[in-house]
């Protein structure tokens, strides 16, 4: 049985593809269409993804739009510009997918789940026992709207830029009282603006929020029982506080917002397990690498990108559509002028996991979502606070970054890379050859 998952209407769109609890593809409509965080699927990912023509599908969408509705008209925001681009057979729940998505992709199956985003139909926050919901929090109330809202108050574009307000709180101190927010609508933007945010740094009104969050989140993790804890939702992205969880077993599906809930949907038409083996999902570059020629390369030249294989699922590059340069180099602002960002802005590294533990202390997986703080003097890839958003390789990865790590290592004696996404800031990361060699001619770089 096939089953299509999909997502829009808001921002990252993205559909996937079930078949007997295999996920046969998963990707992102702006990696087709070329508009950053686009909210419609493209005809081309329908195409690549394999689902037209196929009979008598399952196809399901990951909200119920008659609900989203009620809240619209309540917060007087108009809605007549949206549709849908797909008939559907079945629509759950916004939370319920986020939830789904990672309950049937998760290690385990006992457990409980958060998620937090800034909104979905009504809800804000919610937890569950394994599928059952138990509590919520409704919109106005929203963690994660107000975190946009500040992003957007202190000039960053909101529902893509709250990971540089996330670094650049290492730059300030926690100084602005924020919580008398929390139940503000701020959907269109912080209006209730206290005489202390509007003198506050931005440095400090960005460590004020993240503070906040962490705090309210850490509240909510403890109102979660179980051992093992799923977190869902945009907000899962927030390494710094997923950081600060103890004593818990922890999963977070690579796509845990809008777009993972594509997956979400097309899982809860089966409510089984998923045959989760790795996030590359998307567009597949077929294309053979000499690994010594890269190595060669990096050593000669510091950077070079990285396109191969399966794109990833999910808003991070793990090797298949990656930006890599020598850390033991002082490459960070060169690789932050390429990519047109910020200069304070911190880069990861990805390294064998068997020297781990060696260089970092603290929680790490493969996915990017936690900061440890390092025990090594590569400023290339260490925040100003000390710490990294590191990405373990593990010997099973079956992307290209692990042959070339290991070459790397032979040759060099360092186990790690800096690894970033393969984009310039504000355009989506490279999908397809096309796309890889637009960006060799625009920007100089080498891809492989």
């Amino acid at each position: 049985m096939n089953i299509i998952g999909f997502s829009e209407g808001f921002h990252d769109a993205a559909i996937c593809r079930i078949k007997n609890g295999n996920i046969l593809h998963a990707s992102h409509s702006e990696r087709y269409s070329k508009v950053k965080n686009d909210k419609w699927l493209h005809q081309k990912q329908l195409e690549v993804n394999g689902c037209l023509g196929l009979k008598k599908p399952i196809i399901a969408y990951h909200e119920k739009t008659w609900y989203k509705n009620t809240r619209r008209l309540y917060a007087r925001k108009p809605w007549r510009n949206d549709k849908t681009t797909i008939e559907y057979d079945k629509s759950f729940y916004h939370h319920q997918s986020h939830a789904a998505a990672g309950y049937y992709t998760a290690p385990f199956d006992d457990c409980n789940i958060l998620v937090i985003d800034s909104i979905g139909e009504w809800d804000t926050v919610s937890i569950w026992d394994n599928m059952k919901k138990i509590k919520s929090w409704k919109y106005p109330y929203s963690l994660g709207l107000l975190y946009s809202a500040i992003t957007q108050f202190i000039g960053l574009k909101p529902n893509e830029d709250e990971y540089i307000t996330m670094g650049m709180a290492a730059f300030g101190e926690p100084t602005v009282d924020l919580e008398y927010l929390l139940w503000e609508n701020n959907h269109f933007g912080i209006r209730n603006v206290s005489s202390a945010l509007s003198v506050a740094s931005k440095e400090d009104i960005a460590a004020s929020i993240q503070a906040l969050y962490e705090k309210k989140f850490l509240e909510l993790v403890d109102m979660c029982p179980k051992k093992n804890l799923i977190i869902m939702g945009g907000c899962a992205l927030n390494c710094l506080a997923n950081s600060k969880i103890k004593n818990k077993n922890i999963w977070i599906m690579p796509s845990p917002g809008d777009a993972g809930n594509s997956l979400g949907a097309a899982a809860l038409v089966g409510k089984k397990k998923l045959k989760w083996k790795h996030p590359y999902l998307g567009y597949d570059i077929r294309k053979k690498v000499n690994v010594k020629e890269v190595v060669e390369h990096l050593i000669n030249h510091s950077y070079c990108g990285i396109a191969n294989g399966r794109a990833e699922f999910g808003p991070r590059a793990l090797g298949n559509r990656s930006f890599i340069a020598d850390p033991r180099r002082d490459i960070k602002d060169t690789v932050n002028q390429i990519k047109r960002r910020q200069k304070f802005r911190p880069f990861a590294p990805a390294i064998l996991e068997e020297y781990a533990n060696e260089y970092f202390e603290g929680p790490m997986n493969r996915y990017m979502q936690f900061v440890a703080k390092a025990k090594h003097d590569h400023s290339s890839v260490t925040h100003v606070d000390g710490t990294a958003r590191v990405q373990i390789v593990e010997k099973n990865n079956v992307s290209i970054l692990r042959p070339i790590l290991e070459e790397w290592y032979e040759k060099t004696g360092c186990p790690m890379l800096l690894n970033t996404s393969l984009n310039i800031k504000g355009q989506p990361i490279v999908n397809d050859w096309d796309d890889a060699k637009k960006f060799m001619e625009k920007y100089n770089v080498a891809v492989f």
